[in-house]
């Protein structure tokens, strides 16, 4: 009865102890799986403890966000300006002083940039005006040119501009010496004057010449007349030419090309009323009669030049293209 009894005492105080106990384990063991499952929620802000608190022990991860960084594609220094601005100063056989400012970049990786270049072109005989007809008259020389047997013309004068824009097309790009060469077109002022004076002197007791179909001649010592011609034309234009390289940015360029104008020149002739006679008949002639054989004679000649209303254009001198 002893042994039942002390039996019955240890069962009485162990039941309670093992019911207390129990729980804790199988809430051990609940909370198992949230334990192992703890990796795959690395990416959110905070692990929480069982009652949805941050425990101390566990670390917060955050994901850092991915920066990408696009590459930065190098500009050619080459393209930069001023490379490519370009400067010229040369002598136009029928304009004068010329001079040009422009752009064209042989560096750009575009087929068509590299090719294409534009130019504001002007020139004048101001600058040397002068000198110019000083020396064409000096070539000329103190007897002048005969257009007659008793008739020359001497002191010249020439007098001119002109001012327009181009578009140059260089068909080889930046190749080796063939790059230098070009098609240009665009648009071009301008004006020409001619200047001369027709002078006469009396050696056989007459001055005789022609015009309009008929003959006159001066029964004085000497006549003075003048001769004019001036072309005021406007229209596109169209040339070649090149650039040459030296050295450095410095080249020899050329320009030959048309203007086709829409107008041609224009001529006018004044010769003196005084002392002229009709050849066949001696008798003076009326200003009526000067003014009628004149401008026949003018209308047959601008009927020639009227065939022709292209302006030439030639022009050689040195450029810098930086």
């Amino acid at each position: 009865m002893k042994k039942i009894s002390v039996l019955s005492l240890f069962v009485i105080i162990a039941l309670p102890a093992f019911a207390e106990t129990a729980p804790a384990v199988a809430e051990t063991t609940a909370t198992e799986p949230a334990v192992a499952a703890a990796p795959a929620a690395e990416n959110n802000t905070a692990n929480t403890s069982l009652y949805g608190q941050p425990t101390e022990t566990e670390t917060v991860v955050q994901q850092q966000p991915v920066i990408q960084i696009n590459p930065v594609k190098e500009t050619n220094p080459k393209i930069k300006f001023p490379h490519g601005l370009q400067f010229g100063v040369g002598v136009s056989a029928t304009s004068g002083l010329n001079g040009f400012v422009g752009y064209n970049n042989k560096n750009f990786d575009s087929f068509w940039a590299k090719r294409f270049g534009i130019r504001f072109d002007f020139a004048s005989f101001s600058p040397i005006k002068n000198k110019l007809n000083s020396k064409i008259n000096s070539a000329v020389g103190d007897e002048g040119v005969e257009i007659d047997d008793n008739l020359k013309i001497d002191n010249l004068a020439m007098s001119g501009k002109h001012i327009g824009a181009m578009i140059d097309f260089y068909p080889f790009g930046n190749t080796w010496f063939l790059g230098g060469l070009r098609v240009s077109g665009g648009y071009m002022s301008g004006s020409l004057d001619l200047n001369a004076d027709i002078y006469g002197k009396n050696n056989l007791g007459k001055i005789e010449f022609e015009l309009g179909d008929e003959k006159f001649y001066y029964d004085g010592t000497e006549m003075k007349g003048r001769a004019k011609l001036n072309w005021k034309y406007r229209g596109p234009y169209l040339g070649t030419g090149f650039d040459l390289g030296l050295f450095w940015g410095f080249k020899i360029y050329m320009d030959a090309g048309v203007v086709f104008s829409d107008k041609s020149a224009k001529i006018d002739l004044n010769v003196p009323l005084d002392d002229l006679k009709h050849q066949s008949s001696g008798v003076a002639v009326t200003q009526s009669e000067l003014d009628a054989a004149k401008a026949k004679a003018l209308y047959d000649a601008q009927k020639e030049l009227d065939k022709y209303p292209y302006y030439p254009l030639v022009k050689l001198g040195f450029m810098y293209r930086f």
